[in-house]
């Protein structure tokens, strides 16, 4: 259990390291949301940041990004880019169900090891 404990508060504390780094160069100082940081990791990932983006288009952002942070956890995988250079990706294996607060903690988990990978926290 104490382990548990130990691994939350590191999620957290990365989480929320997370959080201010993106906050302070993306959205003014203001905390982004899950969603939030997924747009943006959509955006990376699509390659297209001076595109103007229709309200689809931020639906689909935040789908990438979905898949983008999952795919190390064998959720998806990358298939191809489209004619318009958006990243298309295949569905491997269903997510268990998962009740919403455990939902969150597997989105910020893989969230923060997406930034980790790339070295843009500790």
């Amino acid at each position: 259990m104490r382990k548990n404990n130990s691994r939350d508060k590191k999620l957290k504390d990365q989480w929320d390291r997370l959080i201010i780094f993106l906050g302070e160069r993306f959205s003014g100082g203001e905390a982004l949301d899950v969603e939030g940081v997924l747009y943006l990791i959509g955006l990376q990932e699509l390659g297209q940041v001076h595109r103007n983006m229709k309200k689809d288009d931020n639906v689909n952002l935040i789908h990438i990004g979905i898949c983008t942070v999952l795919e190390p956890y064998g959720y998806y995988r990358f298939d191809f880019f489209d004619e318009e250079g958006w990243p298309h990706f295949e569905l491997l294996e269903e997510l268990p169900p998962l009740k919403p607060g455990e939902q969150s903690i597997l989105m910020k988990e893989a969230l923060v090891e997406y930034f980790l990978k790339r070295e843009v926290i500790q």
